[in-house]
């Protein structure tokens, strides 16, 4: 089916909403194909959902596609960051919220106000990302490190590139007598919980800092958003940050891999990203599936700096007057086509043992 006027005025809508969060990101990449084999519609009407910016890119897709197949139905997704998204949430204002971290136990508390029937808020993985570590170091194409180095690098331990731990990392490399310059989230992200999830969990000696959305490390420079960091990357010669694998491809920014143990360094993509979300553990109970990733693996192949993006619903009591059109909608994003959308725009499917489960808990939502 071709996208309608309709369907395009949607684009322009979801691109603005998209460019307000704090990770807009900079656009699809290539022509995208909203057509759907397979897409059982919901009613009509509308819905509106906000949260995790991260996830920005998948939404478009997912809410184009929906609309260029099933008339009538309007689905809104603002990207304005996963902590605005959760309070939207529990004020009743959105039918569902998409967030980069788990919610805190005093909010999934205050879930139990905005939830009718004795229900509660859980979450659903529907999409995850590899966070990239992007560097600008004129000469070097390749770059390794591991988390010990990488933990002392953003917390200004390691100060310049030629330090002899990563010089140890990257054999054969001739690294320039450079000063290093970190830069890290101004504001409040679900990127840099994630990021330092992975520094406390797998070097927790070099990175002593407990893990959050706002950064805590020593020195270093910031800058405001994903958008914020992948520029100040391409200006400033001996730069580091961390961003979302898609802005590094968008802008031709070179990127680590990493030693994490395994008999070769990982690199960033997709498919090493997917095989380290295969390896988590469900920890939410009573329908809850947020996930626990194991950051200290040493599984061949398997990327671990990854985020994962949940979309945040009621496991019973939702809004009636949006809850079918809620399910029809998450169900065509954990359906095979919406999951198989991932891949072509940098993001990693959700492993099948774990998407099954997601399908599961929309089919019951009440």
């Amino acid at each position: 089916m071709k996208l309608g006027a309709a369907a395009a005025l949607v684009t322009s809508a979801l691109l603005l909403t998209a460019a307000c969060g704090t990770d807009d990101n900079s656009g699809l990449p290539g022509a995208v194909d909203f057509s759907a084999d397979h897409l059982d519609c919901g009613p009509s009407g509308s819905l509106l959902a906000s949260g995790s910016s991260a996830q920005a890119n998948a939404m478009e897709v997912w809410v184009n596609t929906y609309q260029a197949n099933c008339d009538d139905s309007q689905i809104n997704y603002k990207a304005t960051g996963s902590g605005a998204g959760i309070q939207e949430f529990l004020q009743g204002r959105t039918a569902f919220a998409g967030s980069d971290s788990v919610m805190s136990d005093e909010e999934l508390v205050a879930s139990r106000s905005v939830c009718a029937d004795g229900g509660q808020a859980i979450h659903l993985p529907l999409a995850a990302g590899p966070i990239a570590i992007g560097y600008n170091l004129p000469g070097v194409e390749d770059l390794v490190l591991d988390a010990p180095t990488l933990a002392r690098i953003f917390d200004s331990g390691i100060t310049r590139w030629n330090d002899p731990a990563i010089a140890a990392l990257n054999p054969g490399v001739t690294l320039p007598d450079l000063p290093i310059t970190p830069f890290h989230r101004s504001d409040g992200s679900g990127t840099t919980d994630n990021l330092t999830q992975y520094l406390n969990g797998s070097a927790p000696q070099e990175w002593p800092h407990e893990p959050g959305k706002n950064w805590k490390g020593k020195g270093g420079q910031a800058a405001d958003g994903s958008s914020g960091l992948v520029g100040m990357v391409q200006q400033n010669a001996g730069a580091i940050s961390y961003f979302e694998l898609s802005y590094a491809h968008q802008n031709n920014i070179s990127t680590v891999s990493i030693d994490t143990g395994a008999p070769e360094p990982v690199a960033v993509s997709v498919e090493n990203a997917s095989s380290a979300i295969a390896a988590g553990e469900v920890v939410g109970e009573g329908g809850d599936l947020a996930l626990e990733l194991d950051y200290a693996t040493r599984e061949p192949g398997a990327y671990p700096i990854v985020l994962v993006t949940y979309e945040i619903i009621c496991d019973k009591g939702n809004n009636p007057g949006t809850l079918d059109l809620t399910k029809a909608f998450l169900g065509y994003a954990a359906g095979d086509e919406g999951q198989g959308a991932l891949a072509e725009i940098d993001y990693a499917p959700i492993p099948d043992r774990i998407i099954a489960q997601v399908r599961d808990r929309v089919a019951g939502m009440s």
